[in-house]
């Protein structure tokens, strides 16, 4: 079964992944639907903004016409908690070959009050019905192969994210990127990673809007540490991946003022460009 979701008046679980049962939503009413945020995609406590990008893009395939994010563009307006949340979504514009909505997630504050937590405008297709040319200059990243590469659950692993979230992915990072980890950061701004769901699941294209968010931040091989919260997050899903384990880079080339933007490309396992996002992230100095 697609990720387009299922028909209204009941939860979008298409297949029994964790991930399609995490993000799967409830229409309550046209346009509103509900959700518990799941703590299993949290980093701190604070829920992961590529996984709050598919709860979005869940809840507005079935309000629009078309099955597939093409474009996604988010602006986090507060930090996401586990627990429930509403989602509403809007119809901006439907034609022949792309339709855009917008969604925006609310969460009730300590006082009872609905807070908007994330808002995001989008544009869907139908992958399945692009032509196949491809002109391009872009290379998939140099990965060591997997056994050489680390994830956070290996007993000889340096890297201790200490989360949640990677407890539910297959994440196998480049060791020219681990500098961080072994107290000596690189200074390039780099982070690579084989990447897939934790139960086997093949990446679909709501799993990319989580792919371009789930690496350790590049801020790491920086040299600075602690939270990096993103501010603005733009994704384009230009291919539905073929089977097999991804291939994620992210690069930094300017921090500045206290912000920097993460650049973000997914490859799959035939050599394509998949998913390409831009990110404008905050970072702690001193």
């Amino acid at each position: 079964m697609s990720e387009q979701a299922t028909a209204a008046d009941r939860r979008t679980v298409p297949g029994g992944s964790e991930f399609d049962r995490d993000i799967a939503v409830t229409r309550r009413e046209p346009g509103v639907y509900a959700i518990d945020l799941h703590a299993g995609w949290t980093i701190a406590n604070a829920v992961n903004g590529g996984y709050l990008l598919a709860v979005l893009g869940r809840a507005l395939a079935d309000t629009l016409p078309h099955p597939d994010p093409f474009t996604v563009s988010a602006h986090y307006l507060t930090v996401s908690r586990p627990g429930p949340a509403v989602v509403r979504t809007q119809t901006v514009r439907t034609g022949r070959t792309l339709s855009t909505g917008q969604a925006s997630l609310y969460q009730r504050d300590d006082h009872g009050e609905e807070v908007e937590r994330i808002r995001v405008l989008a544009s869907y297709g139908d992958l399945d019905a692009l032509p196949d040319d491809v002109r391009t200059t872009a290379t998939p990243p140099a990965l060591p192969p997997m056994d050489q590469c680390f994830a956070p659950q290996d007993g000889r692993s340096p890297v201790d994210i200490g989360s949640a979230l990677t407890d539910r992915l297959l994440l196998k990072l480049d060791p020219t990127t681990l500098g961080w980890a072994l107290g000596a950061p690189s200074g390039k701004g780099e982070m690579r990673s084989w990447f897939g769901l934790a139960d086997g699941r093949d990446v679909g294209p709501l799993a990319l809007l989580l792919a371009v968010d789930c690496l350790p931040p590049t801020a790491f091989e920086l040299g600075l540490s602690g939270w990096v919260p993103t501010v603005e997050m733009t994704v384009h899903v230009r291919h539905r991946p073929a089977p097999g384990p991804l291939r994620v880079s992210v690069t930094t080339r300017n921090l500045a003022g206290g912000f920097l933007e993460e650049d973000a490309e997914v490859w799959d396992s035939a050599d394509r460009l998949v998913a390409q996002s831009r990110q404008l992230a905050r970072v702690r100095l001193g």
